[in-house]
């Protein structure tokens, strides 16, 4: 049976959706078309590029997630150095080698653009911070004067990943006569669980079924935000604006077609791991997805 899915940003959470893939694969289900957002769309990359549930977890297991961590070279004292990053680079981590492992394992697929894949297979979400507004690519592209057919694929999730802060915005240099460079971060920002993303308005429905794999619990289940200061305000400003756009649309697709796969003691960016967690959250997700699929109906 063939299916499009849509797999949500959570940073290291992503590893549930190998379990999610697997159980998804037991179904039989083929992934014709595939979007995602930050972790989701490295996901997302990965299955299109023909990688299975058991190769993506062999690929995640051999990947040392501390050293995607990469500092920029500094002679200053390692505290400062980072906070010197933050201010003039906009991002603590530079996230090439990220990019690097990505373009490395879709190469080995015979993926390096997205000429490479079916049109319309594979879709990523980024934020233009620059301009103030979502980007989807490969589709968007062309507003930049950028050929989508020639543009690389790593480099799309790399923007998709772009955390605030955390990893360097990529700088996206506007082909078109006048218009100045964009600075791309994570998608997350602006749509975190891009659903809407298949909905075919010309015929008010979808072309197939969509499944939805999402790293938090229902939205009825879903804590509220304490706020007691002022970091926490931040926060739950930050979370809200993350989240409402997409919440809003669950809310009125009555959840019925998304997986939801509640991770809630493991942070975005804790890439200090252990094995017993890694394993904790893929046997997580394969049991959400099975308990799922056991009253899914089309």
């Amino acid at each position: 049976m063939k299916v499009d899915a849509v797999f949500a940003g959570g940073g290291v959470k992503a590893f549930a959706f190998i379990g999610a893939i697997e159980a998804a694969e037991k179904k039989g289900l083929q992934f014709e078309r595939i979007a995602g957002t930050s972790a989701g769309a490295i996901i997302a990359g990965l299955l299109m590029a023909g990688y299975s549930s058991m190769e993506i977890n062999r690929l995640l297991d051999e990947l040392d997630v501390k050293a995607l961590k990469d500092d920029r070279m500094s002679l200053l004292p390692f505290k400062v150095a980072k906070w010197v990053n933050l201010y003039f680079r906009l991002g603590l981590y530079k996230g090439d080698k990220l990019e690097s492992w990505l373009k490395n394992i879709l190469a080995n697929k015979g993926v390096t653009t997205f000429g490479d894949l079916p049109q319309g297979a594979l879709r990523v979400i980024a934020s233009d911070i620059t301009k103030g507004q979502m980007v989807i690519i490969p589709d968007d592209l062309t507003k930049y004067g950028i050929d989508p057919d020639r543009y690389s694929v790593a480099k799309a999730i790399r923007m998709s990943c772009s955390i605030p802060f955390f990893f360097e915005p990529v700088k996206l240099h506007n082909k078109v006569i006048g218009r100045e460079p964009s600075y791309m971060v994570d998608g997350g920002v602006l749509s975190n669980f891009p659903m809407w993303l298949f909905k075919d308005g010309r015929q008010g429905g979808w072309r197939r079924p969509v499944i939805g794999f999402q790293l938090s619990p229902r939205v009825d289940e879903r804590p509220g935000n304490k706020v007691r200061n002022a970091l926490d305000l931040y926060k739950a400003v930050f979370e809200t604006m993350m989240s409402a756009h997409d919440v809003r649309y669950i809310s009125q697709e009555h959840a019925k077609n998304i997986v939801f796969i509640p991770i809630k003691q493991i942070k975005a960016t804790d890439f200090s791991l252990s094995e017993e967690e890694k394993l904790k959250m893929i046997e997580l997700g394969k049991e959400k997805t099975n308990a799922f699929f056991s009253t899914w109906t089309i």
